[in-house]
């Protein structure tokens, strides 16, 4: 039964040609019975074979055809050719431009069918006892199969389109979720990138640092060589742990079967992180301010994030005896950042507009993340030397 379907699809035109010969022969019949009361009438023969023709080819170009049987019906208006069976192919033809023929067709064919009726009424009227009370009935049965045919294929058009405005809304909600997919995907690579560059200029820097230390004192304090070396193991081990979380992201089922995936940084870390860059020979001043309260995660990371890059920075340019400071200040609406330090600085093209070569990322991404949690941030030379970070983080827009 579906192959049948499926043919009857694939050869709209072969089926209608079909129907043609059935409404032929119904004809046929019709012009043979007509034969027996008043002989041939040849000039319906041309009529018969136009309507049928005009059944057969209504899809293939259904105002051609709807034209034809309009001339057809003329024709039999003028030329007293009775209705019989082969007229069944005006009420299809109206119903094909209905449904899917051009609007104007649409309209001319209601517009025929209303007049149908009518004008074959009065063409082939009998008088009878009932007189015109009967005329308008017949008139109105006759008129009733031609606006069934219209309503039946405007509603079908109607249906159609209301399909079609469904598949299209579906397909651009469809295209919307993948555009809303490559967005989210981007933002998240955009993400992951940020927390490598902070695992690996933090990491490596203080893992530099010690190791020129460890060659400068190895002859003359083995002891303080060896500690720096001890410290080095462990920020290598603390960064290949950060790196295996963030790149593990990247990996499709892996944040559910692996184990070694840690929490993201929060305020409380940041004593953790001033303690380990102390150890790595930086001097660093650390206050809190205000009373310590829990925060939006969003808000914490970005903090901590701030300070591992502010104090990487300064390792980096600072200059040799370079001193930092750093201050948190919890306010009632939010939480302040400033980090200082009293080293030479960076040259102004080196955190102007990423950089004079381009690869100055650390204070872009810094006014990245703190522009997703809503904040505000103030980056440059001190008057007097060294360099201030001074962020805002909103507490409200990290909800």
């Amino acid at each position: 039964m579906q192959r049948l379907y499926a043919f009857i699809r694939r050869h709209p035109t072969l089926v209608d040609g079909f129907w043609a010969v059935i409404l032929l022969g119904f004809s046929a019949v019709q012009w043979e019975a007509s034969r027996m009361g008043h002989g041939y009438d040849l000039k319906s023969v041309p009529v018969l074979l136009g309507l049928c023709t005009a059944l057969a080819l209504r899809r293939r170009a259904p105002e051609k055809m709807l034209l034809l049987v309009t001339l057809l019906g003329v024709a039999q208006l003028v030329l007293d050719i009775e209705a019989g069976p082969a007229d069944f192919a005006m009420l299809v033809l109206i119903y094909t431009v209905a449904a899917d023929g051009e609007r104007w067709a649409s309209r001319f064919g209601l517009i025929g069918g209303l007049c149908a009726g009518t004008l074959a009424q009065l063409r082939w009227h009998e008088e009878t006892a009932a007189g015109w009370v009967q005329e308008v009935v017949l008139t109105m049965v006759a008129t009733v199969p031609f606006i069934l045919a219209w309503v039946l294929g405007d509603s079908v058009r109607t249906r159609r389109a209301y399909f079609a405005q469904l598949e299209e809304r579906a397909a651009r909600l469809e295209r919307e979720r993948e555009a809303q997919s490559k967005v989210a995907v981007a933002g998240e690579r955009a993400r992951i990138a940020r927390e490598l560059h902070d695992v690996v200029a933090h990491n490596v820097s203080v893992m530099v640092v010690q190791a020129d230390g460890a060659a400068y004192v190895l002859d003359a304090s083995p002891d303080q060589a060896k500690q720096a070396l001890e410290t080095i193991s462990s920020t290598g081990r603390q960064a290949l742990a950060e790196m295996r979380r963030l790149l593990g992201v990247l990996r499709t089922g892996d944040a559910q079967e692996s184990g070694e995936y840690v929490p993201q940084p929060d305020v409380q870390q940041i004593e953790d992180l001033v303690e380990q860059v102390r150890v790595a020979g930086l001097t660093v001043d650390f206050r809190i301010e205000g009373t310590p309260r829990p925060l939006p995660s969003g808000v914490e990371l970005t903090a901590y994030r701030i300070v591992q890059e502010a104090l990487t920075n300064t390792r980096k340019h600072g200059g040799p005896d370079v001193g930092a400071s750093v201050r948190l200040v919890y306010f009632d609406d939010g939480l302040g950042l400033l980090v200082e330090d009293d080293g030479r600085g960076a040259a102004h093209e080196l955190y102007q507009d990423g950089g004079a070569d381009g690869q100055g990322h650390g204070l872009i991404g810094m006014r990245e993340r703190i522009g997703m949690v809503g904040g505000t941030l103030d980056a440059g030379p001190r008057p007097g030397g060294g360099f201030r970070i001074s962020a805002l983080l909103p507490l409200k827009h990290a909800h």
